[in-house]
């Protein structure tokens, strides 16, 4: 019988890692499912795929199969050495439900490596028809405002099959979250369920706040008797309009947090503002700064070194 190289099979090295091997598999199998493919050998390439996924997917056959060592060759002559009891005398067992030589499709080597007993899913991905496959997963991207962000909003995205879908985009979503939109990826094969859209949330760049997280940062100016003498003023938030009571003596960058008025969520973000001391201009104010540079004896420089 021919050896089959189920690694070329696949496509794959012979250190390819497990996720590699599931992924060229899932590859071929979409390439070469009756379903979807002209190709006058679809039928024959994905049983021959099926039986490379059947020996590789599972680490310990493909242990077993790897026994046999790198030296042989695609078509080569093959005999089991000397002593090979097949997969189940390696450990293996029966991959369970089922019983006896029933391979569905599978060759005589696969046999002769593996040994009779192949279970029932086994026997079901072998045909090629009626194979089901879940569909791939893909991956949007939606830009949403800070106000969005906050209260929730609904965006238009495209699915696979070009019609445009509503989705909620929840309150208080961070910037860089995924939301996970079911069923909205690419078609299955054979009747196979949908795969997911994986929706990157970006939140647009806002003039007025900073974004970190959950948290925000705004600046707000106050006059300096605000900071000097103490105020309570009226500050915005993106939830609104709240009193704020500045310290007296405060000096300008001085950062005031209120607890939850950043985006919502568990816990909510917080909102962070920091104190910008502004001048009034000189043709109000000049005479008052002048009397308090003649009067005054304070020193803001004092105590500095170079």
């Amino acid at each position: 019988m021919e050896y089959k190289d189920y690694y070329k099979i696949l496509g794959v090295s012979r250190d390819a890692s497990q996720d590699e091997i599931k992924k060229a598999y899932r590859k071929l199998a979409r390439k070469y499912h009756p379903d979807v493919s002209k190709d006058p050998d679809a039928e024959a390439r994905i049983k021959e795929v099926n039986e490379a996924y059947e020996a590789l997917g599972d680490p310990e056959k493909r242990k077993a199969y790897d026994q046999l060592g790198a030296n042989w060759r695609q078509g080569q002559d093959f005999r089991p050495p000397p002593g090979w009891e097949g997969w189940a005398g390696a450990g293996g067992g029966r991959a369970g439900g089922g019983a006896g030589p029933d391979f569905g499709g599978f060759s005589d080597f696969f046999e002769s490596v593996f040994g009779g007993g192949m279970g029932g899913g086994a026997r079901r991905r072998a045909g090629g028809a009626g194979f089901k496959m879940r569909g791939s997963d893909r991956e949007g991207r939606v830009d949403i405002t800070l106000e969005q962000a906050i209260k929730g909003t609904e965006v238009s995205v495209t699915d696979a099959d070009g019609r445009v879908q509503r989705v909620r985009i929840p309150a208080g979503a961070k910037d860089g979250s995924r939301l996970r939109v079911r069923g909205q990826g690419e078609p299955g094969i054979g009747g196979g369920p949908a795969g997911d859209l994986l929706l990157e949330i970006r939140v647009k760049p806002d003039s007025r706040y900073r974004i970190d997280g959950r948290d925000l940062y705004r600046d707000i100016p106050v006059a300096p008797w605000e900071a000097a003498l103490g105020a309570t003023i009226e500050v915005p938030t993106p939830h609104g309009w709240v009193n704020l009571k500045i310290p007296a003596g405060s000096q300008s960058g001085k950062q005031m947090r209120l607890k939850g008025k950043g985006l919502p969520g568990k816990p909510a973000g917080d909102l962070y503002l920091r104190l910008m001391i502004h001048i009034p201009p000189e043709d109000e104010a000049g005479d008052w700064y002048r009397r308090m540079a003649e009067e005054s004896s304070f020193a803001p420089r004092a105590g500095m070194t170079p």
